[in-house]
């Protein structure tokens, strides 16, 4: 099945208000650029957004924060997106924090079909507030539920017109989960590759998991801090 489609603005065509999206990336890496850009151009509102972090004021997820096009974000970092910050403070956009490795796993557990899981992270603190409790061979432990979306854009290195995917180093993030979390998956690539060209061994999301695809443009590559050594 040939998956391809011509552009980002047609592959958010289904894409509607108040729909919950997993976006792959850790900060400004690995981030799908131009699906981002088309939600900003279609005005979709009232959005829920499950990322890793938020980008910067006037990149990946910041651009909808600026068109206040996100109700809530579930995260697991604010980063350097002071618009983010003060969006949350004033009370203009709903935040879920979450420990890293707790958004990861309930991300994981979505994609598995497991409602729910129990950790020890978070025990004894805010994180736990609300949630149920159970202790094991001495050690207490929070459920948390697992989290699934509507859509998941991810952004990979390769990929092939059935959807098969390479990531490449660490844009090897959040996306491999979220692919296998969502009921609609677009995946964006820097290449576009024809069937046959990527080693088996080496794929990481089977195209068994993504709906459409696309060769994004233009990707910026930003660096969310840029820190040089003195001297």
């Amino acid at each position: 099945m040939d998956k391809r489609v011509a552009s980002a603005d047609a592959a958010i065509e289904k894409l509607a208000d108040g729909m919950t999206i997993l976006m792959g990336g850790f900060g400004l890496c690995g981030i799908p650029e131009n699906l981002i850009a088309a939600v900003q151009r279609k005005g979709t509102k009232e959005l829920t957004i499950v990322s890793n972090n938020a980008g910067s004021d006037d990149f990946g997820i910041g651009v909808l924060l600026q068109k206040r096009q996100v109700k809530k974000m579930i995260s697991s970092y604010v980063g350097e997106n002071k618009l983010f910050e003060r969006l949350v403070t004033s009370g203009e956009l709903q935040l879920e924090l979450n420990p890293q490795g707790t958004m990861s796993e309930r991300l994981r557990a979505g994609g598995a079909g497991i409602p729910a899981f129990y950790t020890p992270t978070g025990y004894g603190t805010m994180v736990a507030e609300g949630k149920e409790t159970r202790e094991f061979e001495g050690r207490p432990y929070v459920l948390e539920r697992a989290l699934r979306g509507d859509f998941a854009f991810v952004k990979a290195w390769k990929g092939d017109r059935l959807g098969n995917l390479v990531y490449r180093k660490t844009a090897r993030n959040f996306n491999p989960m979220m692919a296998t979390a969502a009921d609609y998956v677009i995946a964006e690539v820097e290449e576009l590759v024809e069937v046959g060209q990527l080693e088996p061994d080496h794929v990481h999301t089977p195209g068994i998991y993504v709906d459409v695809i696309f060769q994004g443009a233009n990707f910026e590559r930003r660096v969310e801090r840029l820190v040089v050594r003195k001297g």
